[in-house]
C-alpha cells in the first residue's frame, strides 16, 4: 500500500491532499500532511489523514513524497531532507520557479525527481496539471501520470514551459474566476439578484469549456454557433474587443510571465 507525504500544509498542499481523499484511489490514512502550526490542517485531520510537523518523520517509508512549500522554503526544506531521501522515492515538487536540476542537486541525486503544476482545482478532482521530469523511467512516469490523472487532466511538457504553464494554468483559475465575476455583476446589473447571477455564469462557463475539452473545438467554431447577423452576441462581443477585452487578458498573461520570470 502506497505512502503519501505531502511537505506543506498550504492552500495547494491542502487541495492536494483534499482531492487525494476524494478520487479514491488512495484512503486518507495513507496520506500524511505537515505544516508548522497543525491547528490550520483540522478540517484535513477530519478527514482521516495523519498531519504532523515533522518533515523528516513524514518521509520515512513515503513511496511519493509532494514537495508543495514556498519557494524562499524549498531549499531549506531540501537541505533538511536530503539525509532522508532514498533512491527509490518518488520527489514531486509542485513549488514554482524551482528547477529540477537544483532540487536534484539539493537532494545529492537521490529519489526520482518530478515536477507538477496543477492549481487549486485539484481540490474538486477538476485540476489542470503540467509534469515534467526529463528522463525517468517509464515505472514512474505512469505513478505520476495515475496519481495526477484522479485529480483533473494532466500533459507532460518540456521543463522550460513550466513558468508558462503556471501563468496558463494556474495564475488563470484567478483570471477566469475574475471574468465570471464581472459577469455576476454584469447579471446583477440587468436585473438578476446575486445568487442567480452567479449560478448561471459558472454554469455557463462550465459549459463552454466542455465543449472545447469534449468535441476538440476551437472557441470560434463555438462562438460562430450562438453568434447571428445584427444579433445581441456579435453587439457585445464587439462592444467588449473596442474595450480591449482579449487584449487586456493577454497582456495580463504577459505581466505574470515576466513577474515569474524575474523580468516585471
Amino acid at each position: 500500500m502506497q505512502k503519501i507525504a505531502v511537505i506543506g500544509g498550504g492552500n495547494l498542499g491542502q487541495a492536494l491532499a483534499t482531492g487525494l481523499c476524494k478520487q479514491g484511489l488512495y484512503t486518507p490514512e495513507q496520506i500524511t500532511i505537515t505544516r508548522r502550526n497543525i491547528q490550520h490542517l483540522q478540517s484535513i485531520a477530519a478527514l482521516g489523514v495523519h498531519v504532523m510537523t515533522d518533515n523528516k518523520e513524514a518521509v520515512k517509508g513515503a513511496d511519493i513524497i509532494i514537495l508543495a512549500v514556498k519557494p524562499f522554503q524549498l531549499s531549506s526544506v531540501l537541505q533538511e531532507l536530503s539525509a532522508y531521501i532514498t533512491d527509490n522515492q518518488l520527489v514531486i515538487s509542485v513549488v514554482t520557479g524551482v528547477e529540477l536540476a537544483d532540487i536534484r542537486q539539493t537532494l545529492d541525486h537521490k529519489g526520482v525527481v518530478v515536477r507538477a503544476m496543477p492549481n487549486t482545482a485539484i481540490a474538486i478532482q477538476e485540476s489542470m496539471t503540467c509534469l515534467s521530469a526529463g528522463v525517468i523511467d517509464i515505472r514512474y512516469q505512469q505513478m505520476v501520470s495515475h496519481l495526477f490523472g484522479g485529480l483533473g487532466k494532466t500533459v507532460w511538457i518540456d521543463e522550460h514551459l513550466m513558468d508558462a504553464a503556471t501563468v496558463l494554468g494556474a495564475c488563470g483559475t484567478a483570471f477566469a474566476l475574475r471574468y465570471i465575476r464581472a459577469n455576476i455583476q454584469g447579471g446583477i446589473e440587468i436585473g438578476f439578484d446575486a445568487q442567480t447571477a452567479s449560478l448561471i455564469a459558472a454554469q455557463t462557463i462550465k459549459g463552454a469549456a466542455e465543449l472545447l475539452l469534449v468535441f476538440g473545438s476551437h472557441p470560434e467554431q463555438e462562438i460562430d454557433k450562438v453568434t447571428t447577423p445584427k444579433g445581441c452576441t456579435i453587439a457585445g462581443l464587439n462592444e467588449m474587443e473596442h474595450q480591449g477585452f482579449s487584449s487586456s487578458l493577454i497582456r495580463g498573461l504577459v505581466a505574470s510571465f515576466r513577474k515569474i520570470q524575474g523580468l516585471g
